[in-house]
């Protein structure tokens, strides 16, 4: 568990039905590109709602990037009205300078998150794996794969940076009654 977040029954909704709904909101973090996924989650079954990306323009200087990124992101989480918020976490093993880029977007997305009031979840990309494909270690080909079968679609989402994001909140959705998954290798 994270600072950010806590895990009781209030993420839940009762409906006409009595079976309980989550509405995840999925966020694969970036500067350039924030792909988003907004899914339901009721009875073991899940619905895709909607899917996307963000985008900024490179050549608008970086405060005024941020901001279009917030805004966009708040006029989302204002249509959708999720109850949580799955953040897959970063994970760069060289490149630095693209890193803090990175770090900047995801920044943005969490206080976004925050003001709204909604509770964010961060998993790392072992953890989604495992959630989406059974295994820690699956290749992004298999993950997207299972994304498309887990939301009945009938084609892969795309660019990536979407499908990502429902990964991150397919993955909420297997593990949200508060323990974190266990990697398998």
């Amino acid at each position: 568990m994270n600072i950010y977040a806590t895990i009781n029954s209030v993420f839940l909704k009762e409906r006409e039905d009595e079976e309980a709904e989550m509405i995840i909101f999925g966020v694969d973090p970036g500067f350039a590109i924030t792909g988003y996924g907004v899914i339901e989650y009721k009875g073991n079954r899940f619905r895709t709602i909607d899917y996307g990306i963000i985008t900024t323009d490179a050549k608008t200087e970086l405060s005024r990037r941020l901001l279009i990124l917030s805004d966009r992101l708040q006029a989302l989480l204002e249509q959708h009205k999720p109850d949580v918020m799955s953040v897959e976490e970063l994970f760069f093993n060289t490149n630095l300078k693209t890193a803090i880029a990175v770090g900047h977007g995801r920044g943005v997305v969490l206080l976004t998150a925050a003001r709204a009031g909604i509770p964010v979840f961060e998993y790392t990309p072992l953890q989604v794996k495992q959630a989406v494909v059974g295994y820690g270690r699956a290749k992004k080909e298999q993950v997207q794969y299972m994304v498309k079968v887990l939301l009945s679609l009938d084609s892969i989402p795309k660019p990536d940076d979407a499908a990502d994001a429902l990964a991150a909140a397919i993955c909420h959705a297997h593990s949200y009654r508060g323990e974190k998954l266990e990697v398998r290798d």
